[in-house]
């Protein structure tokens, strides 16, 4: 997978950092990102199931990405691409060239 095949789209469920999700997003499973509002039909018990589904890699509060920021895992000026890139190192994703 490559850098420009994903989206980083943020998703509020309140005013708290903890309520802010970031999530890393395959464009070739959802090329417009996440459908926010169909998602939050679905039955909280599947609500996993309907993001991978969806084409979410990864997903983190907002305090997980300031405690990743802070540790120096992620750029706060490039949030995308480091969240990309620690994916990679996961092994969440596979990069290719």
């Amino acid at each position: 997978m490559k850098l420009d095949q994903t989206i980083l789209q943020e998703i509020n469920f309140g005013e708290e950092r903890s309520d802010i999700y970031y999530c890393l997003v395959d464009q070739n499973v959802s090329p417009d990102g996440l459908n926010v509002d169909k998602m939050r039909l679905t039955d909280p018990r599947n609500i996993d199931l309907q993001f991978r589904e969806a084409g979410c890699l990864i997903m983190m509060t907002g305090d997980e990405v300031d405690e990743l920021i802070n540790r120096g895992d992620l750029l706060v000026e490039n949030l995308h691409q480091s969240l990309f890139e620690l994916a990679v190192r996961e092994g969440i994703i596979k990069k290719r060239d």
